[in-house]
């Protein structure tokens, strides 16, 4: 039987190099290879199965990539954030997520809000790409959604050691960075 995990993991260790145009397309071509793999197989029925909200799926001792899959719920919201120096591409395997887009501005008084840029519903088979510095948030729609993350550095080293991660709180209607 075919192993779409294996796959995309030596797809994208094929692709390997500094971010370019081309490392980005290509990895979300694999996510999107992965996001479309059959649920008969043995690593994804044990994930429908168990429906973890977080578990880690491959981690590269070479390159330093990772790829987490999360089981969300319906109405899970998770606020608008960055990802630091780090860029992802997210990949749906079931259910439908909405991923909002936003700039950040500074007014007049030096007060730093975010404006919504797009709101895009992502579906089974899709993947998204974000860059260094882009801000997203994301909403479960379905019941249930599956989604693959792919990081190309541990986000956890980059928000909790490193603190490079944004986040950001509703603030009387506007978001904005929560305090350090």
């Amino acid at each position: 039987m075919k192993d779409t995990l294996k796959t995309f993991i030596a797809g994208v260790q094929g692709l390997w190099g500094p971010l370019t145009t081309k490392l980005v397309t290509g990895c979300r071509a694999q996510m999107e290879a992965l996001a479309l793999a059959s649920p008969e197989e043995p690593w994804l029925a044990g994930l429908h199965r168990t429906a973890p909200a977080n578990r880690e799926l491959h981690r590269d001792p070479v390159h330093g990539f990772v790829l987490l899959a999360h089981t969300e719920t319906a109405g899970l919201f998770r606020s608008p954030h960055d990802h630091g120096r780090a860029w992802v591409v997210y990949g749906l395997q079931r259910g439908e997520i909405e991923m909002r887009t936003y700039g950040r501005v500074e007014d007049a008084t030096g007060r730093i809000r975010l404006v919504q840029r797009d709101s895009t519903i992502m579906r089974a088979g899709q993947a998204f790409a974000y860059l260094p510095g882009d801000i997203h948030d994301t909403r479960c729609l379905s019941a249930t959604a599956l989604l693959f993350r792919f990081t190309e550095r541990d986000l956890r080293v980059e928000d909790r050691v490193e603190r490079r991660l944004t986040r950001y709180v509703d603030d009387g209607g506007l978001w904005t960075p929560a305090a350090a």
